[in-house]
C-alpha cells in the first residue's frame, strides 16, 4: 500500500505546494501593487505640496523685494497681482486684482522694483487695467540719466520701446539708463524705464532713433505696485503753490 499510495501522495503534495505557492505570491503581488499605487499617489501629493511651497517661497521673495522698493517711495501704494494679459498685438495691457475699492484711481502709476510698468487707464471696484509702456498708445516723458537728455518713450513692436525726439547732437551711448523725468503729472521722477540697446543716427534729419529695452520683464511679470493718488495730490499742491506765487508777484507789480 505504501508503494501504491506514495506516488499519489507525492503528486497531491506537489500540487498542494504549488497551489499554495501560487496563491500566496499572487495575493502578495496584489497587495504590493496596491501599496505601490498608494505610495505613488502619496509621492505625487507630496510633490504637489513641495511645488506649492516652492512657489510660495518664490512669491515671498518677490514680495519682499517689492516691499523693500516700496519703502523708498514717499507715496501711498497698493500691491497687486497680475491676473490676465491682453492677447492682442495692438494693445499691451495687463489686468490686476485691485481696483477702486482698494484706493486705486485712474492714471495711477504702476511700477515694480525693476522699473516702470505703465498706468491705470480702466478701473472697476475690484480690478484695474494697466496700459504698459510697451503699448504704442502710451507715451512717457523720459530722461537719459547720464546726459539729462529728454525724449518721449513709446511702445514699439516686440518687447522694446522707442525714445523719440532726441537731438542728433546728444552724446547718448549704449546701455545709458533711461528714467522718468517727472513731467506730465503722471509718473514720479526717477523711476527706471530701461536701458538703451540700439542707436541709429541717420545722415540726415535732426533726431536719432533710440531703442530701449525695458527694465521690467513683462513676460514674467506677476506682482506690481500701484502708486495711488497721493503723488498727483502732491503735484497739485506744488502747482497751486506756484500759482499762488505768480499771483502774489503780479499783485506786487501792480
Amino acid at each position: 500500500m505504501i508503494d501504491s499510495f506514495a506516488p499519489v501522495q507525492r503528486t497531491v503534495f506537489f500540487v498542494h505546494d504549488r497551489v499554495n505557492f501560487y496563491f500566496s505570491h499572487y495575493l502578495a503581488n496584489i497587495e504590493a501593487s496596491k501599496k505601490n499605487v498608494e505610495l505613488k499617489r502619496n509621492i505625487e501629493d507630496l510633490n504637489g505640496q513641495l511645488f506649492k511651497y516652492e512657489e510660495v517661497v518664490k512669491e515671498n521673495k518677490r514680495l519682499k523685494q517689492l516691499l523693500a522698493f516700496a519703502e523708498d517711495l514717499k507715496v501711498e501704494r497698493v500691491m497687486a497681482q497680475v491676473v490676465s494679459r491682453d492677447s492682442s498685438s495692438d494693445f499691451r495691457v495687463i489686468r490686476i486684482n485691485k481696483g477702486f475699492s482698494d484706493g486705486i484711481r485712474l492714471q495711477s502709476p504702476v511700477v515694480t522694483n525693476k522699473g516702470l510698468v505703465g498706468y491705470i487707464f480702466r478701473l472697476t471696484d475690484h480690478f484695474a487695467d494697466v496700459i504698459t509702456i510697451l503699448d504704442q498708445n502710451n507715451r512717457v516723458d523720459g530722461l537719459v540719466e547720464r546726459t539729462r537728455s529728454h525724449g518721449i518713450i513709446e511702445g514699439d513692436l516686440g518687447d522694446v520701446c522707442l525714445m523719440k525726439y532726441v537731438s542728433r547732437t546728444e552724446p547718448v551711448i549704449l546701455n545709458d539708463k533711461i528714467i522718468t523725468s517727472g513731467l506730465g503729472n503722471v509718473y514720479p521722477k526717477g523711476i527706471l524705464i530701461g536701458h538703451i540697446s540700439k542707436i541709429e543716427r541717420e545722415g540726415y534729419g535732426i533726431t536719432q532713433k533710440i531703442e530701449i529695452t525695458p527694465g521690467v520683464d513683462f513676460g514674467r511679470l506677476e506682482e506690481v505696485i500701484v502708486l495711488t493718488s497721493s503723488y498727483s495730490d502732491e503735484k497739485k499742491k506744488e502747482w497751486r503753490a506756484l500759482d499762488d506765487q505768480d499771483e502774489s508777484g503780479q499783485k506786487d507789480l501792480l
